[in-house]
């Protein structure tokens, strides 16, 4: 209630709902209806990587409908999710095919913001670091699914913590909205981000979870304005992207 009119998107992160069971997976389906009742883009981060009928089922579950008997439904209903692509194609289609059906839309893993991500994905592969070629198999995936706005359906995930490699997955996923973990909380700051944008100023989306989750954290009260808290912040942050990237 107090972002909707700030941000334009909500992450929530599956793994926070998973672990109190069933309830928190209810709790996470109405906390997915309620952000649309609020005019809020939805990305489910669930980072998910599997093959055949288990990803099959996985889209279905999260961008897709589910078959019960002669009828279909959507289940979670998100507008987008993040992927794990690095077991290959197979992990992959079935969410491509999703989005095709409908006004859906993919982040896979490139670059992420994690300090132990160049143990593999800054690894050479042919000449190029491994998350090069996973951007080039994001652009793959993504053909022929170009948006009138002119950016493509399927996005990447640059870690914000992660400058250099951001201009370099720019250059090679020019088309692609990039979802940007890292700031805040994880040591990134504004200026670190800029290369994940565009000329025009679009093509990213920065993330922000502990930073304004926890906002009340800092005032010195106890707790109870926490909403207050959160607005500030994510003004305070939308203020300090916007000026890093004029």
């Amino acid at each position: 209630d107090a972002l909707c009119d700030i941000v334009p998107a909500v992450k929530p992160q599956s793994a926070y709902y998973e672990r109190l069971g069933w309830p928190g997976m209810s709790m996470l389906e109405k906390t997915i209806r309620y952000a649309h009742e609020k005019g809020m883009y939805v990305i489910a981060d669930i980072k998910r990587g599997d093959i055949g009928s288990t990803a099959q089922a996985y889209a279905d579950a999260w961008l897709g409908e589910t078959r019960v008997g002669e009828a279909s439904h959507p289940v979670f209903n998100a507008d987008c999710v993040t992927l794990n692509g690095y077991m290959g194609s197979d992990t992959i289609e079935p969410f491509v095919e999703a989005c095709k059906a409908g006004d859906k839309c993919l982040f896979l893993l490139v670059k992420t913001s994690n300090p132990s991500s160049g143990e593999l994905q800054n690894r050479d592969m042919e000449g190029k670091p491994l998350y090069a070629r996973m951007a080039e198999m994001v652009a793959k995936w993504g053909e022929g699914l170009d948006t009138p706005c002119g950016y493509n359906q399927i996005g990447a995930v640059v870690g914000a913590t992660y400058p250099e490699e951001q201009k370099i997955i720019r250059e090679l996923l020019p088309k692609s909205y990039f979802l940007v973990p890292g700031y805040g909380a994880q040591g990134a700051t504004a200026k670190d981000i800029a290369n994940a944008f565009n000329d025009d100023g679009l093509g990213a989306i920065v993330n922000s979870s502990r930073g304004i989750m926890c906002a009340w954290k800092k005032t010195g009260g106890n707790g109870e304005d926490y909403k207050e808290a959160a607005r500030a912040e994510a003004i305070r942050m939308r203020d300090d992207i916007v000026n890093a990237i004029k």
